[in-house]
């Protein structure tokens, strides 16, 4: 499930050429980790966009079209699943490891 969601949101969150992945992903990692906290701080779902951008958040506004699938991915899941869990890292990981496939899925919806 959140390989389908991680690749909604890299493809919402398009990598710069003078980003490096480490630098993309650790962004991406970032807006998991403020949708997830936004869940634990029980922000009402409709509210979480604004709320996160309203904090000035430290990433390029690019990775800011990512919250509203992140959203709904994180407030399915139940929080006390959440508590345990570093989402953030998690994500930032999977981005990592998934960089070269992703980056080939983003130049196939390019080309179409």
């Amino acid at each position: 499930m959140i390989r389908i969601v991680l690749a909604a949101a890299l493809l919402a969150a398009p990598a710069y050429a003078s980003e490096s992945k480490e630098q993309s992903c650790k962004y991406q990692g970032q807006v998991m980790a403020a949708v997830q906290q936004a869940r634990l701080d029980r922000v009402q779902q409709e509210d979480v966009e604004q709320t996160i951008l309203g904090s000035e958040p430290e990433w390029p506004a690019a990775y800011s079209k990512a919250i509203p699938q992140l959203t709904s991915h994180v407030y399915a899941m139940k929080r006390r699943d959440l508590k345990g869990t570093d989402l953030g890292a998690l994500f930032e990981q999977q981005c990592l490891q998934n960089w070269d496939q992703i980056q080939a899925m983003q130049k196939q919806l390019k080309s179409n």
